[in-house]
């Protein structure tokens, strides 16, 4: 159940209990296909970026105002997510931190299809160092759990990744409180990554596990937009309070939410890069945070 009397503890998250990050970090999976491609959730993510320099320089552009958790993907692009990623920020340093995830096959522009062969999703880790450019992952995620094979194999996979120090961190994404629980008996889980937002709660409940227990919860899509966005709806009017946009009003409501958030949206452009950024001065007061929280 969302806490109404919860506060912020600061812009950054100790993730995995050593690994220090900004509340809000950027997500990547937008910067792929041309301008003629859909958007949304129908976006293909499949071709690399259209306009190359320009992503580069805004993934430069994120680090410099302080994003030092970028999410990326090896379905993204078929890889060129990846290798857009190290393009823009290798040699990494102490400055940025790469997500990325493995074990989901793309046959097509239209297909996203769990792989969860401890052997596929070894090799596909072993690819996701090469394209990054670097020996060590900082988080990596398995995309998604596959039925066909057992959550005790899957996970024995990435620990044993860790286990070679070709991994720092684990995560999973779109998982169960159930699902996270049965991992964590095979392997360290540093973070969770779902949808989360305003709009979309259905993981509340793994919001506070995660939180329960120390564990990072990533929201991707985490600036629902809509008519619940709308000047007249209640984001807009508390955005409208406080002088900010409906955007930063989304992203405050899921920092005061809980400590463990670490939203990760992502945008092609640096006027909303900003925007997004601008979400971590933002102090909803306990009314505005009511508000919003009832608004669905």
């Amino acid at each position: 159940m969302t806490n109404t009397n919860s506060n912020t503890t600061g812009t950054t998250f100790n993730l995995g209990g050593d690994l220090p990050v900004s509340r809000i970090g950027y997500g990547t999976m937008r910067l792929a296909d041309g301008p003629d491609a859909p958007g949304g959730a129908s976006a293909p993510i499949w071709a690399p970026p259209a306009d190359r320099a320009a992503a580069i320089a805004l993934l430069r552009e994120a680090v410099e105002l302080g994003v030092n958790l970028v999410d990326t993907a090896d379905a993204y692009a078929l890889g060129a997510g990846e290798e857009l990623v190290a393009e823009a920020l290798h040699p990494y340093g102490d400055a940025v931190a790469v997500s990325t995830k493995v074990g989901v096959l793309r046959p097509s522009p239209t297909e996203w299809v769990p792989l969860g062969h401890p052997s596929y999703l070894r090799q596909q880790a072993e690819l996701s160092l090469r394209r990054l450019r670097t020996d060590r992952i900082d988080l990596l995620h398995l995309h998604r759990l596959d039925p066909a094979y057992p959550i005790a194999d899957q996970m024995g996979a990435l620990a044993q990744l860790q286990q070679e120090g070709k991994v720092r961190h684990i995560g999973l994404s779109e998982v169960t409180v159930e699902q996270l629980e049965e991992a964590r008996r095979t392997a360290p889980i540093a973070a969770a990554q779902n949808l989360y937002d305003l709009a979309a709660r259905d993981h509340e409940d793994v919001v506070d596990h995660t939180a329960e227990h120390g564990i990072a919860f990533l929201p991707f899509f985490p600036v629902a937009m809509g008519g619940h966005a709308g000047l007249g709806s209640p984001v807009g009017a508390v955005a409208a309070d406080l002088g900010i946009t409906p955007a930063q009003a989304a992203l405050a409501w899921l920092l005061r939410r809980s400590p463990n958030l670490v939203p990760i949206p992502g945008t092609g452009s640096a006027a909303h890069l900003a925007e997004n950024i601008g979400a971590l001065g933002v102090a909803l007061s306990a009314e505005q945070f009511r508000r919003l929280t009832e608004m669905v």
